[in-house]
């Protein structure tokens, strides 16, 4: 975790040097993914909209969860069919995503909502696990697709979206 999370998780970390080049980067439309600790690295940094705030259990939380595609239709998510349930573990006590009524309307309308949980771990709203900036070349996600890239480790789901990407 990024130094430590003891304000807020990535709160700290969205002043690291990296970031210039990682906001440079991104508004230049290059593929950038954050996951779990990174999703609230680029939350915090404004690269990604709302806020990921304390789960309803203010426990953490270590399981694997099924998740629904929201989105299919991007560089991260052009491997799923949509509405397909996949699996991914997670591991966090900050993932519970947060937005006002206004960011939650546009966030639906606009695609940007990439996967929701099926079973609502943490308490986000709409059941969001995975978000897009407007442009959708940045995904910012909860579960941890990289610990799903094998059946060995219980699912191969999240090789997918790597796979998107290189397609």
């Amino acid at each position: 975790f990024s130094y430590g999370d003891y304000l807020r998780a990535g709160a700290i970390a969205r002043f690291s040097k990296i970031m210039d080049s990682i906001k440079h980067q991104a508004h230049k439309g290059k593929t950038i993914i954050g996951i779990c600790n990174g999703f609230q690295i680029l939350v915090e940094s404004g690269l990604l909209p709302g806020a990921l705030i304390t789960n309803n259990s203010t426990n953490f939380i270590s399981k694997v969860v099924e998740l629904e595609v929201v989105n299919h239709n991007t560089r991260f998510t052009n491997q799923f069919s949509k509405k397909e349930n996949i699996k991914m573990p997670i591991a966090h006590k900050q993932g519970n995503y947060f937005a006002d009524s206004e960011l939650l309307k546009k966030l639906e309308s606009n695609d940007q909502i990439a996967f929701k949980y099926k079973d609502n771990p943490n308490g986000s709203q709409l059941d969001i696990a995975g978000i897009f900036n407007e442009k959708k070349n940045i995904l910012g996600m909860m579960p941890h697709p990289e610990r799903a890239s094998e059946k060995l480790l219980g699912s191969n789901d999240g090789l997918h979206i790597f796979k998107s990407m290189i397609i």
